[in-house]
């Protein structure tokens, strides 16, 4: 059995031919966000158009997974039936929202590995972990964080 940060039974990510760039880099341990190719803006989630000067030349350029603690929240609440274990075990689990400074400081929701009753600042400093989930069909990978 595999040791993921939450149980098995949540909905699987579906790769859509917008994000499949995104989903594909995670796969081969690498963090793929959009960036415009005529005005150099970083944006996230993907879109078909640039947020800054509209133009559709978009491709997908590997980042760094290090980021800042821009907010976060502790869920005590199971948004989803997969996640009542979760939370009767462990009373909660953490979301951050992540700034990439080295990415025109996007914003990027995940989970935040470790205890989940561990203090968390804003400011502080997180780094990606590539979670696998070979087991599932089909196979995926998510990008969670942990404090450096």
């Amino acid at each position: 059995m595999n040791n993921y940060y939450l149980n098995p039974g949540l909905p699987q990510p579906v790769a859509t031919p917008l994000d499949e760039p995104y989903w594909t880099g995670l796969r081969n341990n690498q963090l793929l966000v959009q960036r415009c190719e005529q005005c150099n803006t970083w944006q996230w989630g993907p879109e078909w158009i640039c947020h800054q000067c509209h133009s559709s030349d978009l491709i997908f350029t590997a980042t760094p997974t290090q980021g800042i603690v821009y907010s976060y929240e502790r869920v005590w609440h199971p948004v989803h039936p997969a996640l009542l274990d979760q939370l009767k075990n462990n009373g909660a689990y953490l979301v951050v929202l992540v700034e990439l400074p080295q990415a025109g400081s996007i914003r990027m929701l995940g989970n935040l590995l470790g205890d989940p009753h561990q203090q968390v600042d804003i400011g502080a400093r997180v780094e990606g972990v590539y979670e696998h989930h070979e087991d599932a069909e089909p196979a995926y990978s998510l990008l969670q964080w942990q404090l450096k």
